[in-house]
């Protein structure tokens, strides 16, 4: 026999209630909502080249300025070795993952600063917001792969072609993954922490470039001496930025056993991170 609060919330499609575990997400929601994250999607894209003269190509003008810039500086004149004799493609690869991930950790640490508004008059899953941007920044990491491929394609055509490792190609999708996630997970929890101390807002842009230094994007592994490579053993990010420039032109190094160090630090990070976004979902709005 039904009750009356039984026969009322089976009228209904959708019943909102309070958040009272630690880890409360409802991850059925996410495909439900599908709809919504694609429009989000579409307007982080569009934004970007919306009456704009260049459009498409302010994806690609970036990394590329970046990449000159690191050729000339720490190629042409600090002398930096590379390994590599190909510069601008050491680069562009470095510049190219380097800036998915930064993106990643950019676009998610304002999730709730920057949508109050709008969490504070309609339901949906708020974790779309943050999912939305990694979605939109992998759109973008695609664009600028598409014209590292083609520089790829000019130097094969010109007789110095990349030493791309074929056999190893299926790592690129897990890299590629652990980028968006381990960006997405400490995103998550700069902004949870942000809605009460807003200083960190402002610590992000800088905490992101020291990061990028100590990871070896503009450098090799084998740049530094061997008593000191322990430092970048360390960082889970080394692996992937490796792992990612070994794939396309057979440099540095392939290290499975680091990149499952990579995989399992993420992992714990996103968890961190969700627990600290449900948490702060339940009353940000009265601290924002």
């Amino acid at each position: 026999m039904k009750t009356v609060t039984d026969a009322n919330e089976s009228s209904w499609n959708l019943i909102i209630k309070p958040k009272g575990k630690l880890f409360d997400f409802n991850f059925k929601d996410l495909w439900e909502y599908r709809d919504l994250l694609v429009l989000l999607v579409r307007r982080d894209i569009v934004t970007v080249y919306k009456q704009t003269l260049l459009g498409f190509f302010w994806f690609i003008i970036p990394p590329v300025l970046n990449a000159l810039t690191y050729v000339i500086i720490f190629g042409m004149f600090a002398k930096v070795p590379t390994g590599s004799d190909n510069l601008i493609l050491f680069y562009l690869c470095g510049v190219i993952s380097w800036g998915y991930f930064a993106d990643c950790i950019n676009r998610t640490s304002s999730t709730f600063r920057a949508n109050a508004s709008i969490f504070g008059k309609v339901y949906f899953p708020r974790l779309i917001v943050p999912l939305s941007s990694v979605l939109s920044a992998l759109v973008k990491f695609f664009v600028q792969f598409a014209f590292l491929l083609v520089v790829m394609a000019y130097f094969g055509l010109t007789g110095s072609a990349p030493n791309i490792q074929w056999h190893l190609i299926w790592a690129l999708p897990i890299v590629l993954l652990l980028m968006a996630l381990s960006g997405m997970a400490i995103g998550l929890i700069i902004s949870s922490l942000t809605t009460k101390y807003r200083d960190l807002s402002n610590i992000v842009p800088f905490a992101v470039q020291f990061l990028m230094y100590a990871t070896p994007v503009i450098y090799p592994y084998t740049f530094f001496p061997e008593n000191l490579r322990w430092i970048f053993d360390w960082n889970p990010l080394s692996p992937m930025i490796e792992i990612f420039r070994h794939l396309l032109m057979g440099s540095d190094r392939f290290n499975l056993l680091q990149l499952g160090g990579s995989a399992f630090f993420t992992a714990v990070l996103m968890v961190i991170g969700l627990i600290l976004f449900s948490r702060t979902e339940r009353n940000f709005m009265d601290t924002v």
